[in-house]
């Protein structure tokens, strides 16, 4: 670590020490500790930071290259940004932050402060962007517009979402709502955008509200890749009678890690249950045909349950990328 930062670390801490046991006598044993957590904290800080700003960078480019200058909109927030700014004298970026910042309020409430304080900075940087960075048009085709357009501002929102904050609002009221209404939240995504894309559709055009629907696709494809990578994680529940064979398979063979449960077979004559061990691995979508056949090569009958798992850390598992 730099000697510099290492020093300006154990001031943190012994001051943080010194508030919480004022009259004890600090030890290297109590500064180290706290010492590691400060700079463990400051470098996922720092990583997260750089993730949003090559995300507002990007998003930025989508907007200013492709959507804003040809009159395209995208869904969401930015959406309604970008049909106003059509309709009104206002600028892009003073419109990102006003059509957010309700979002933003409301995150407080139903994330927490710190998330909605990061996205904050997260939207004023892309507005200061939008404002005074000037892009490149790239292309007047509608087509690459809307397919380019929306890969660069779902690169953006990812990017962003991998730095723990959001840069276009209605995912907060989305989550908001499911829970007040007992919906999921890409269904009320869904009504949002409908209701965007109506807007769109009468006040400029139709063909333009279809291109629009084909920017949020993109969008929303690239942020799920960015999100969550090319390679889902698969998370395989296996019962089967030859547990141990399978289970020195998956570690020895596949060199993954896996969980046994013990468990009982509730099926059997006059209802007598039975002890089993049940076998719990996760692997990456790319894996699963693999494991299938060497699962087929012990125990053709074993039962199988899999479960899509949206993120994991640790164990004898292939890393997702921009991890």
């Amino acid at each position: 670590m730099n000697p510099i930062l290492s020093k300006l670390l154990i001031d943190i801490a012994r001051k943080k020490i010194k508030s919480k046991q004022p009259d004890s006598p600090l030890t290297k044993k109590q500064i180290e500790p706290v010492v590691n957590n400060l700079s463990v904290e400051l470098k996922h800080t720092i990583k997260e930071y750089i993730f949003i700003i090559i995300g507002v960078f990007s998003a930025g480019f989508g907007l200013k290259g492709f959507l804003l200058p040809n009159r395209f909109i995208d869904g969401g927030a930015t959406g309604i940004s970008l049909l106003l700014q059509n309709i009104t004298p206002l600028s892009l970026g003073v419109l990102l932050i006003i059509v957010n910042l309700p979002f933003l309020i409301l995150a407080t409430q139903t994330i927490n402060v710190k998330f909605a304080v990061r996205s904050i900075i997260a939207i004023a940087f892309l507005a200061i962007v939008v404002h005074f960075v000037d892009y490149p048009i790239i292309t007047q085709d509608k087509l690459l517009i809307a397919v380019f357009g929306g890969f660069f501002l779902g690169l953006g929102i990812g990017m962003s979402m991998r730095g723990g904050s959001v840069i276009d609002g209605t995912e907060v009221l989305a989550i908001f709502l499911s829970r007040k209404l007992s919906i999921t939240v890409g269904d009320v995504l869904l009504l949002i955008n409908i209701i965007i894309f109506s807007f769109g559709a009468y006040i400029l055009s139709i063909e333009t509200a279809l291109y629009a629907i084909l920017t949020y696709l993109a969008a929303g494809k690239t942020v799920d890749y960015v999100v969550d990578g090319v390679e889902e994680y698969v998370g395989v529940t296996i019962i089967s009678e030859k547990h141990d064979e399978l289970r020195e398979m998956i570690t020895d063979k596949l060199r993954r890690a896996c969980t046994i449960y013990a468990g009982k077979g509730g099926y059997g004559k006059k209802g007598k249950s039975y002890d089993k061990d049940i076998i719990y691995t996760v692997v990456t979508r790319l894996e699963l045909a693999r494991l299938h056949t060497e699962i087929d090569k012990i125990d053709s009958s074993a039962f199988i349950i899999m479960g899509i798992v949206k993120d994991i850390k640790g164990g004898m598992i292939k890393r997702k990328p921009l991890k």
